[in-house]
This record gives C-alpha cells, sequence and structure tokens, in this order.
C-alpha cells in the first residue's frame, strides 16, 4: 500500500484500491515505535517470513519529515528488542506458509500430510484453515481437521506437504483463537473440565515468577519465608507440566493430584538416566 505525499498540504496519506485513506500523520512518539519495533522482528528473524517488514520501514522512513526522521533515526539505533529464537526448521517453510496464506485468503480447504510427534507415521488430513498463529517460537495452522473431526492445532514446520483443493469452506461466526485456546497453558488445549493448578515456589525463584504474567488466570500469594504460591487455571495439564518442571527443585506442586503424581514419575524417569 503505498505512501504518498501530497505538496499542497503537507499531509501524507496511504493509497488503497478504493482511493486514498485518511492522512498519516505520525507523532515522534509513534513512528519510533513502528519503526524500531518492526526492523526488530524483520531483521532478528525472530519472527520468520516477515522480512518484507523492513522494507515496509525504508518507505515509511523515506517520507517522514527530515527533522522527524533524524530523531527517529537516532533513537532507534539506542532501542533493542530481543525475541527468542525461533524454530530453526522453517527456514525452507516459507512457500508453505505462502500456500497457507493463499488458501485462507480463497478459503479453500487443503490437504496436508502432516508428522505428529506423537505418531511414527504422516498423517493425512483435510484442514479448513482459520488462522495462522505465531506464538514463543513458532508458526501454527489452526483450523478444522477431517481426520480429528473438530479443530486442532497443527505446527508449520511439522507440515509435510500441502495440496490447496477445490473445495470451500466458512468459519464458524463463534470462533476465536481465544475461545478455541480457552485457558490452554500455551497453544494446545485439552479436553475435560479445566483444572486448578498451586505451585509453591522457593525464595531464590520467587521474584523471578511472580513478577512475569505467565498466564492469564493467574493469581500470586506471597509467604512470609519469602516463597509463593503460584496459582492458575488451566485447560490440560501437559504443557504446564514441562514449565514447572524447569525450575527443578525449586518448585513444588501442592495441587492437584493428578500433577503432583505425573511430575512424581517424571523425576523417577529422569533418576533412570543417571543411575549407574
Amino acid at each position: 500500500m503505498p505512501v504518498l505525499l501530497d505538496r499542497e498540504t503537507g499531509n501524507y496519506y496511504l493509497s488503497g484500491r478504493t482511493g486514498l485513506l485518511k492522512p498519516v500523520d505520525f507523532s515522534p512518539e509513534e513512528a519510533l515505535s513502528l519503526i524500531v519495533l518492526t526492523s526488530e522482528i524483520a531483521n532478528s528473524q525472530g519472527v520468520p517470513f516477515l522480512s518484507p517488514a523492513r522494507s515496509a520501514v525504508l518507505k515509511i522512513q523515506s517520507i517522514l519529515p527530515a527533522a522527524l526522521r533524524d530523531e527517529v533515526g537516532e533513537l532507534t539505533g539506542a532501542i533493542r528488542i530481543r525475541f527468542e529464537p525461533s524454530y530453526d526448521q522453517l527456514d525452507d517453510k516459507a512457500p508453505m506458509y505462502e500456500r497457507f496464506i493463499q488458501a485462507m485468503n480463497d478459503r479453500s480447504a487443503v490437504r496436508i500430510s502432516y508428522q505428529s510427534p506423537a505418531e511414527s507415521e504422516l498423517i493425512g488430513t483435510k484442514l479448513q484453515p482459520y488462522r495462522l498463529l505465531f506464538s514463543r517460537r513458532s508458526w501454527y495452522v489452526i483450523g478444522r481437521s477431517s481426520v480429528h473431526a473438530a479443530v486442532r492445532t497443527f505446527h508449520l514446520g511439522r507440515v509435510i506437504e500441502l495440496t490447496q483443493l477445490d473445495e470451500t469452506y466458512e468459519i464458524p461466526r463463534s470462533f476465536t483463537i481465544e475461545r478455541y485456546l480457552r485457558n490452554a497453558w500455551h497453544i494446545i488445549p485439552e479436553e475435560g473440565a479445566d483444572q486448578q493448578v498451586v505451585v509453591r515456589f522457593s525464595p531464590m525463584v520467587a521474584q523471578n515468577v511472580a513478577e512475569v504474567n505467565w498466564h492469564k488466570t493467574q493469581e500470586v500469594v506471597h509467604n512470609e519465608d519469602g516463597s509463593i504460591d503460584y496459582r492458575v487455571t488451566v485447560s490440560g495439564l501437559g504443557e504446564i507440566m514441562w514449565w514447572i518442571l524447569g525450575y527443578g527443585d525449586q518448585a513444588v506442586v501442592l495441587e492437584p493430584p493428578e500433577l503432583r503424581e505425573r511430575i512424581r514419575w517424571r523425576i523417577g524417569r529422569m533418576m533412570e538416566n543417571y543411575e549407574d
């Protein structure tokens, strides 16, 4: 979408298919935020497939007034954003990403071959792609799968083949990513009722845990000894279990008993790995 300058008024405009849109009048703060964020995303490869954002930044910079361009340019060099490393096998998946974008734009179903981490063989399914979602390190495709007869999440990096079909679909009006994910700890909601998890973190890590908003339902209770009781309601225990295990002996699950038993079993398996 080109950015045009009206030399008579001095206003900048976005030019779309239906003509000129509203004038673009960036404040220094808006220009700085937009350029820094977009540049970091494009340059760091923290979010794969968004490299065109870099050329968009250059176009925006080129039409800024000289004084504003100099101010923003100076500040941009003083700010850095560090992303988590992305899934390194996505480098050759750019064509797959573009094909999903095209299918979603056409509202066309696709047939995919998928390497599920839980299956030894490829899964073949017809998929109606509803949304593409980038979360933490990877891109995911969320849509209705014919094999599962339900909406499922697929890791884009594990899609081996994709064929666009001559079959259209409609996204249910009630569908939203938030409603689908419910209270999943990350990206995979599990069937069944939500469960409350309570974890006691030792004073050594309590502050680090408490100062981060890990989940939308979390509550933190500070104890007199410096520890905290971390409470959260989740749609499934599998994902949060691995997060808790990452804190080793500095975290103890208080509730629910099922999660305590899962972690006890995992610790037992870990001990077996270190037996002589």
